[in-house]
């Protein structure tokens, strides 16, 4: 991961949960991994702490749509917003994978909480929803977790 990335990821923590800033696991250490990684053979197993936090933030991405059709105020959506910075925030405390397996995961949770925090800016940012989406749109092809289900695909 990219110092500027690290640094953003580290600002995200510290803004959502200090505590997480000082957690057991140092992500200072996979700072030099920066080329992309070619989706595993064998899907990594997710633990019960990483299905949590990622489970937390498929649920309020599923529920964002109902602000990006109009049937959520901007303090909801905001709220799930906070819900989303939570999660990450207590994957990164939690976080005990391979180096590689981590960088992946910050490849995703670092533009989604780059998203999060542009869409706090700008609640009537809508694409900042739709880029959240997309930060975590591979998880399933790296990560075996069977509570990850597809998004459900409403129509309006």
């Amino acid at each position: 991961m990219s110092p500027m990335k690290l640094s953003v990821v580290l600002l995200a923590v510290l803004a959502v949960a200090p505590g997480a800033a000082r957690a057991q696991h140092d992500h200072a250490a996979h700072a030099h991994v920066t080329q992309p990684v070619p989706p595993p053979a064998q899907r990594w197993a997710a633990d019960a702490a990483l299905r949590d936090g990622m489970g937390r933030i498929h649920t309020a991405l599923e529920e964002l749509r109902h602000y990006e059709m109009g049937h959520m105020d901007a303090t909801m959506a905001l709220d799930r917003v906070g819900l989303i910075e939570q999660a990450a925030a207590d994957i990164f405390a939690k976080c005990k994978l391979a180096p590689e397996q981590d960088a992946v995961l910050h490849g995703m949770l670092v533009p989604l909480l780059g998203a999060a925090q542009k869409l706090k800016a700008d609640p009537q940012d809508m694409a900042q929803v739709q880029a959240m989406r997309d930060a975590v749109t591979d998880y399933p092809r790296y990560f075996d977790d069977p509570d990850w289900t597809a998004p459900v695909v409403h129509t309006h």
